[in-house]
């Protein structure tokens, strides 16, 4: 089927300088029941996280590995300062990339990022000190923070609106396959008695490229979002690409027939302005929702999982070789979150399913940072502690991307994206393993509980701020969600 395309001049006071158009791509997309042709876009754009859970695994694997005489000799200082290297690569990489994924489209920039983290993941593996493993982690976390924007854009853009929440929290959540393939990588490669240490961790960063290689090839299927098509001047080659995926998908049972159609200015790009103020004016409620959660996941997440090997080490005296043995159940349960709650996240709705993972998560830390503190649990029973604080805080991370993604005008998604991942990132995520760190190194279980409870105190904060001020955006089509700004007037 071909979208019926009309053609007008601009109006007077139009937000773009080119013409209007009158399609039906976006009703056309939400229409569809899933297929083979969706099955596709995950397994080639969702594998990213499967890429970036390998990375952090990798690195909180190979923490112990890193600090011995005879491989680098790095200290917690100088591990905590590598990991919050990865995530300022990450928030900068985030933010530029983000600007181009909205300026010349969302396929061009998942090939320039995945390129990116091939380089430097690679290079990684050649790292000679702490200052040349910190620069290229710096510039792995800059392609991954890129992948971010570029993806969770397409995703949103090209998966149909009663499927959209459930497929972006189990696609967030395949990182934790991407961080139990690590912790395999990190069993085999970090024992003496199979490799010699100072090989064995050089060999699992390049597990990563070429894991992105494969990726890379598979990415190749996948089209360019038909949504940001059609606003920046292609609304033929949007429609013809929705044909093609029509070929391979049924229209769901109570689609409106024919599709509601949608008029739109087209434009090249969005002045940065004109970005600025509907983040921070028109939206500024959203965006507060959007920072929250990022902010508040960040700090959760990075201060705890990028020293989780630390904590093993230091406390339980777990060797190095040991420890993606206690990962793989911790992995298990942050992926089994979303698996398993994901589809509430389409029929409770997002504001009250949001609300109960970021409480559950951090009551739950409490409880278990409180346990930890006193010395009541084995290495056993503080992973067990953990799988079930992440099983919760899983999804609710997830639906930190979901809510920013889905929130916020077509023209600006990616940016948006970007934004509230940067600044999330930066408050929440970069000081986090530099401070968890720096607690370890005290040798104080009371002082790393501060830390957990920090995290678990924004996490609280967080639930509220979503219940209040969240938007219900389950099962609604994005142009529903939040109006396009290339809409007439």
């Amino acid at each position: 089927m071909v979208a019926d395309l009309a053609l007008s001049s601009k109006s007077p006071g139009a937000a773009s300088a080119g013409p209007i158009i009158e399609t039906d791509v976006p009703a056309r997309l939400d229409a569809l029941l899933w297929s083979g042709f969706h099955t596709r876009v995950i397994l080639a754009l969702g594998i990213t996280w499967v890429l970036d859970g390998l990375e952090v695994a990798l690195a909180g694997s190979l923490a112990g590995a890193l600090k011995l005489p005879e491989t680098l000799g790095f200290d917690n200082f100088d591990i905590g300062l590598a990991n919050s290297a990865y995530l300022t690569g990450a928030v900068i990489g985030a933010l530029g990339f983000g600007w181009l994924t909205d300026r010349i489209g969302r396929r061009k920039l998942f090939f320039i990022t995945l390129s990116l983290y091939l380089l430097a993941t690679a290079a990684t593996s050649l790292s000679w000190s702490v200052t040349s493993y910190a620069m290229f982690r710096f510039l792995t976390g800059a392609g991954i923070g890129g992948e971010y924007t570029a993806i969770n854009s397409t995703i949103q853009e090209l998966v149909p609106a009663r499927y959209r929440g459930w497929t972006d929290l189990v696609v967030n959540g395949s990182f934790w396959i991407g961080a139990a393939l690590g912790a395999v990588s990190a069993i085999v490669l970090l024992d003496p008695d199979f490799i010699d240490p100072d090989i064995g961790w050089r060999l699992a960063f390049l597990t990563g490229a070429v894991l992105g290689l494969v990726i890379f090839i598979m990415r190749l299927w996948i089209p360019e979002s038909p949504r940001w098509l059609m606003i920046h001047g292609f609304p033929e080659e949007a429609s013809q690409i929705v044909g093609e995926i029509e070929h391979d998908a049924r229209r769901a049972p109570d689609a409106p027939e024919p599709s509601p159609k949608i008029k739109l200015h087209m434009r090249d790009h969005t002045p940065l302005d004109e970005v600025f103020r509907t983040l921070f004016v028109t939206f500024r409620r959203r965006s507060l929702v959007g920072l929250t959660l990022m902010a508040a996941q960040a700090f959760f997440y990075n201060a705890i999982f990028f020293t989780f090997a630390l904590v093993l080490s230091d406390f339980f005296h777990i060797r190095p070789d040991h420890i993606g043995w206690y990962l793989l159940p911790f992995a298990a349960g942050n992926f089994l979150g979303p698996v398993f709650l994901g589809r509430l996240f389409d029929t409770i709705g997002r504001r009250r399913m949001i609300a109960f993972t970021y409480a559950a998560s951090g009551v739950l830390l409490i409880g278990s940072g409180y346990l930890f503190s006193i010395g009541a649990l084995s290495a056993q029973t503080q992973t067990i502690a953990w799988m079930v604080v992440f099983f919760f805080a899983s999804p609710a991370a997830s639906a930190a991307y979901l809510t920013v993604s889905e929130t916020f005008p077509l023209e600006v998604r990616a940016l948006a994206i970007a934004a509230f991942y940067a600044i999330g990132t930066a408050i929440g995520g970069v000081a986090g393993p530099a401070l968890l760190g720096a607690l370890i190194d005290t040798g104080s279980r009371e002082s790393v509980f501060m830390g957990y409870l920090l995290g678990s105190v924004l996490m609280i904060a967080a639930a509220t701020v979503a219940l209040k001020f969240g938007v219900d955006a389950e099962r609604k089509s994005l142009e529903t969600v939040a109006r396009p700004l290339a809409v007439p007037e």
